[in-house]
């Protein structure tokens, strides 16, 4: 088996949620629903773009809120 160099560009919602905020499944579905977790949709399949994610949590500010 070969080991991916790259980090993947996109992750699951049940993958982001848990590795972002520790969310479960269906609380990572309710977040993405609500936008709190940015997404795509590629046919059928929600993704979750990780330099949107990544940006999104950069420009957060204290507490939580949009800076």
């Amino acid at each position: 088996m070969v080991a991916n160099a790259e980090p993947p560009k996109t992750l699951s919602v049940p993958e982001a949620g848990r590795l972002y905020f520790d969310l479960g499944r269906g609380a990572s579905y309710e977040a993405a629903k609500r936008g709190d977790i940015p997404t795509i949709r590629i046919g059928k399949v929600l993704r979750v773009p990780v330099q949107a994610m990544e940006r999104l949590l950069d420009q957060a500010g204290p507490h939580g809120q949009a800076a």
